[in-house]
């Protein structure tokens, strides 16, 4: 009797540890990918900055061209991803999570209503409430602050995009 709850104990003991081992390795996981998202994202807003001052181009999506909203969030994250995103910032609006307002992070994607339709707009957002997008024709890339009423009346949603190229 004694030597079956020594071996239950034991048993009980290798599967307690099992588990927890297993619990480890998944938030060494989860945290892996949260470095690697949070990376992505940072050099996401970074490559967006670098554009700064690149003149408006309708259908523009280069830098040498010049970008127009779509074109520039296309641009950033083919080249700092490598992901190919839809043409239009209506259908970019479809690809990734959509996220609230307040939980807006580096890197993700902020929509807007600036056409009198929906999902219009796109910009990448920075942090801090800024974001930086392609305006509209005679302009160029700048940096704006969400809160501003322009933006507060013309905001449709937000997406978190980087996040589903590195979870495969």
């Amino acid at each position: 009797m004694k030597f079956r709850h020594i071996a239950f104990g034991l048993c009980f003991l290798i599967f307690a540890s099992a588990i927890w081992a297993s619990e480890e390795r998944t938030a060494e996981k989860t945290q892996t990918l949260l470095d690697r998202y949070t990376s992505s994202a940072q050099e996401l807003a970074l490559r967006a900055l670098s554009f700064v001052g690149v003149s408006y181009r309708r259908g523009g999506e280069s830098p040498e061209t010049g970008f127009d909203c779509s074109g520039l969030v296309r641009h950033v994250f083919r080249e700092g991803l490598g992901m190919i995103l839809p043409r239009t910032s209506r259908d970019i609006s479809r690809v990734g999570e959509t996220i609230d307002r307040d939980a807006l992070q580096p890197g993700d994607l902020v929509f807007f209503n600036t056409l009198r339709r929906g999902f219009s707009h796109v910009g990448i957002y920075l942090g801090e409430h800024r974001f930086v997008h392609a305006p509209a024709s005679g302009g160029q890339v700048r940096i704006e602050d969400i809160r501003h009423k322009h933006w507060t009346r013309r905001f449709n949603s937000a997406t978190r995009v980087a996040a589903a190229d590195i979870s495969n």
